[in-house]
């Protein structure tokens, strides 16, 4: 039996297997108890490769060939914290990092490695941010810098900053950083430092001009490749669904309808496309967000904050824009459409299934696509699993399942409904157990699907367009005119979501719709119709006035009548 402390609390590992590995790469015993805590099984690769070199008296350069997730930063960040001497103010570590958001990971996973360290004092450089309240930050002292380039070249140039002492820069993610145009900087703030230095340089890729950059400001570096090029983790699972593009976003609701507690990322092409995806699915009840160039960086953090705090567990984003995302515990990374190139794909793929955990890499593909999968395949080694996308009625089997788990695990609070019982009882005392049973799962149902069929199919209609279209009006309802149909591209979706932003309110009950092609018509519970006519007082669609009118049913079945006795004359002359 193995004792480890966490703050108050004694945790107890029976199996000493996994604190002897890391004692067997040199891993200081206060360092293993912190990392045991945060969930670490056994080193991985890297880990292996990477922690013995810098642990050595006189660490080498070394250029590592590591694909996003392999745990490359603890295999830097394990040997800077043990090494570190904090009787030594001056900064001693460098890492470089193309992105706030990985520049700030990096810094929050090395203070969780130092937990049982005394006064080790790690600081972020990084762009977007108070430049003053850093500088103070640094004048209190810093053992380990994590950084962007381009924020902590400022910083020098301001001598706010002394690195001439460091023992070793680390540059993470390095290809990225080149891709993004800071290979001056880089050069700037290497040239600043010492040449009693070692360097670690990290790359998912090898292009020339890392070769470069290594050439220039390393000495005989050791090398070192996780994996081959363009493969991919044994622990991702690889799937493809072939669906037309005028599908791919009901398919990719259903996907993610049919995933148990998915969280992670759907890369779109555009901006454009990012934002129309993530609006869709947040009024559909998925909580996403967008993640693009266009957020400003304040917008950017709180999209990644509510990420991290699991208040959004979808990111829709470009390739642009989630460069340098450090985030663990992503179930799934979604292509909505076939990657250009396999890199991106390989890249993307290895956001998931990470720290040894088992993530699903999903694309969808249109016919002219699926040849395509063989080549991605071959350079991968790893072959797609062809998937159906889930029918209506799987999805809705599945979430009414769901709801009786729930029910069934549903803790009693008899305090709280002693009072109620007698009267409930009472309404209830006609109903048999199985007859109750029915009705609790009838009106379940309901809210998921409302009172109308499910498709089994995926068609061009999505499940919404399917609602009942009959012109008999439940009670309690108030039906409505729109003067919005099918040649303006309206669909139940949008409709909803019409109502649910100009009232502010998305509880309105919306029954019955009805999408012809230059008109519509649906209910709403009564109570709201007042509201909802005053709502949509003024507004437009795309610069065309939206008229909004209780709809009169005698006029309509007369309308309706007309229509057909005018389509049979117009039959009968043909």
């Amino acid at each position: 039996m193995y004792n480890v402390h966490d703050g108050h609390k004694l945790i107890f590992f029976k199996d000493r297997n996994i604190m002897e590995t890391f004692e067997e790469l040199g891993i200081s015993q206060p360092i293993q108890e912190a990392i045991l805590i945060m969930g670490f099984k056994e080193p991985m690769p890297v880990q292996r490769e990477v922690i013995p070199h810098l642990l050595a008296d006189v660490p080498a350069d070394m250029v590592a060939q590591a694909q996003t997730g392999t745990g490359k930063t603890a295999a830097f960040g394990l040997p800077m914290v043990q090494k570190t001497d904090t009787n030594d103010k001056r900064t001693q570590y460098l890492i470089l990092s193309p992105t706030r958001e990985l520049c700030v990971q990096i810094a929050n996973d090395l203070a969780q490695y130092a937990k049982n360290i005394k006064n080790l004092k790690i600081v972020t450089v990084y762009g977007g941010a108070s430049i003053e309240r850093q500088i103070q930050q640094l004048r209190k002292g810093a053992h380990i810098i994590s950084a962007t380039p381009g924020r902590l070249l400022d910083m020098l140039k301001r001598r706010a900053v002394d690195i001439s002492n460091i023992k070793t820069v680390v540059l993470d993610e390095a290809d990225e950083m080149l891709n993004m145009g800071f290979r001056p900087d880089l050069e700037a703030i290497l040239e600043r430092t010492s040449s009693a230095k070692n360097t670690l340089l990290f790359s998912a890729t090898m292009p020339n001009e890392i070769r470069a950059v290594a050439g220039r400001f390393m000495q005989r570096p050791v090398e070192i490749a996780v994996g081959k090029r363009n493969t991919s983790a044994e622990n991702i699972s690889h799937r493809f669904y072939r669906v037309k593009d005028k599908d791919k976003y009901t398919a990719l609701t259903r996907i993610l309808r049919d995933a148990d507690q998915a969280c992670g990322i759907i890369f779109c092409r555009t901006r454009r496309e990012t934002n129309q995806v993530a609006e869709k699915l947040f009024k559909d009840g998925f909580p996403a967000d967008a993640l693009h160039g266009d957020l400003s960086q304040q917008q950017r953090d709180q999209v990644m904050r509510n990420f991290r705090q699991k208040k959004v567990s979808f990111l829709v984003a470009t390739d642009v824009a989630a460069r340098g995302l450090d985030v663990n515990d992503l179930t799934h990374i979604i292509n909505y459409h076939m990657p250009d190139d396999i890199e991106k794909y390989v890249h993307r793929s290895g956001r998931t299934g990470r720290i040894g955990k088992s993530g699903v890499s999903i694309v969808l593909v249109n016919s002219n696509e699926v040849r395509q999968m063989d080549r991605i395949e071959r350079q991968i080694q790893k072959k797609f699993t062809q998937c159906q996308v889930p029918s209506q009625t799987e999805i809705n089997r599945k979430q009414i399942l769901e709801v009786v788990d729930r029910l069934a695990e549903t803790r009693v609070d008899y305090k709280r409904i002693d009072n109620l019982m007698p009267d409930i009882l009472q309404k209830l005392e006609n109903l048999d157990r199985n007859a109750l049973i029915e009705k609790i799962i009838s009106f379940e149902l309901e809210k998921i699907i409302g009172t109308d069929g499910v498709l089994s199919e995926l068609d061009e209609a999505s499940p919404m367009e399917k609602f009942r279209t009959n012109s008999s009006m439940e009670e309690g309802f108030t039906r409505f005119f729109i003067n919005l149909g099918k040649s303006d591209q309206l669909k139940p979706a949008r409709l909803i979501g019409m109502i649910n932003d100009f009232t502010g309110n998305r509880d309105i009950t919306v029954g019955q719709i009805e999408i012809l092609n230059n008109f519509s018509f649906f209910e709403t519970d009564s109570n709201w119709s007042t509201h909802i006519l005053n709502s949509f007082q003024r507004k437009k669609l795309k610069n065309r006035p939206i008229i909004l009118e209780k709809a009169d049913l005698k006029s309509e079945r007369k309308n309706s009548r007309n229509r057909k006795d005018r389509k049979r004359r117009l039959s009968a002359q043909f």
